[in-house]
């Protein structure tokens, strides 16, 4: 598998809002998922992790198996606890890892933002984890209620998490591509002065003021 998928610079250079209207796809994440610090951005094929409960021992296996250029997308069940921190932030960088989203807690942000690893999580907690439990790793989950499998494409930015099927990335980018060169064309008339409600069509049968 290619450690960055065709199209990844690309999709996230055209964001999350505009892939997700664009691949007509039930994709987005949960909104509670969400940049742990200001700034952080990332795109790449997705390497699913499932976590029990409040253990962090998968996390710790997963960056033995994990090829570089991949996001760990981790179903760590939305537990409130700090599943991943400095320690394996710098260990995900040595390993050339490109993100990690997870529906769970991380801390030492302040550490993520400095050393530039982008993190999206449901939580920022300092709540210490176990390490007994395997977990699974590579195999399908759904984190954040969305299906994920090794390869398929997560991008996320500012607006939230997207994962798009790898057989649907070619097709959302072509729609996407469409979509910003209409959305400039509309930008360029409301500045000409014309009304949204006339641009969209839906002066006709809309009700009177």
């Amino acid at each position: 598998m290619s450690p960055e998928p065709d199209g990844a610079a690309e999709a996230l250079a055209h964001g999350t809002a505009t892939l997700y209207e664009a691949s007509g796809l039930d994709c987005a994440l949960d909104p509670a998922i969400r940049p742990a610090w200001p700034g952080a951005r990332l795109a790449g094929p997705a390497y699913p992790v499932t976590l029990h409960p409040a253990d962090n021992l998968p996390l710790h296996r997963m960056l033995e198996r994990i090829s570089p250029g991949e996001v760990a997308v981790v179903d760590a069940g939305g537990a409130p606890h700090g599943f991943w921190g400095e320690v394996l932030a710098v260990a995900a960088q040595v390993r050339g890892v490109a993100g990690l989203v997870i529906d769970g807690g991380v801390r030492d942000v302040d550490r993520l933002a400095e050393l530039g690893f982008p993190v999206f999580s449901r939580w920022i907690s300092v709540r210490r984890t176990a390490k007994h439990d395997p977990g699974r790793l590579g195999v399908p989950a759904v984190v954040g209620g969305v299906p994920v499998r090794h390869g398929d494409l997560v991008v996320g930015d500012t607006d939230g998490v997207v994962v798009l099927p790898r057989d649907e990335v070619a097709a959302t980018l072509d729609s996407a591509r469409r979509r910003v060169a209409k959305e400039a064309d509309y930008l360029r008339r409301i500045r000409d002065g014309e009304a949204t409600m006339d641009l969209y069509g839906f002066r006709d049968g809309a009700e009177a003021p």
